[in-house]
């Protein structure tokens, strides 16, 4: 087990993880197992799945919480767990959304147009 390094996370309602290695690499595994049901085409799939593996190689090689969290350089290892949980559910939720899927009708013309017409038009 590793060694709790603080007393606090300074974050309000954010205990310190008394496990991060652990909870870090079961929920990086979820996550990858969630994106493998998907299309290996999908792009929330490819770019999901190498960001992911790229955080769990740095748990993996970096035993020390502090060297853990300069690798990642996206917080404390608390907030990466937090935002590990949150990308689970999310690809749980991709997966029944199905986004990579063809559209059920066309979208209306210029639907992805940005910025709106009316705004390039000077109003006089």
């Amino acid at each position: 087990m590793a060694k709790i390094i603080k007393a606090s996370t300074g974050l309000t309602g954010l205990a310190v993880s008394s496990n991060p290695h652990h909870a870090l690499s079961a929920l990086y595994g979820k996550i990858l197992r969630a994106v493998a049901k998907m299309p290996e085409e999908a792009s929330y799939r490819k770019y999901t799945e190498q960001l992911v593996k790229q955080r769990a190689d740095a748990v993996a090689q970096n035993k020390d919480i502090v060297a853990l969290e300069k690798a990642v350089g996206c917080g404390q290892v608390e907030e990466l767990i937090v935002q590990a949980e949150n990308e689970l559910v999310l690809a749980r939720k991709m997966l029944g959304w199905k986004p990579w899927e063809k559209l059920v009708q066309t979208a209306p013309a210029k639907q992805w147009d940005w910025p709106p017409a009316q705004i390039l038009e000077p109003k006089v």
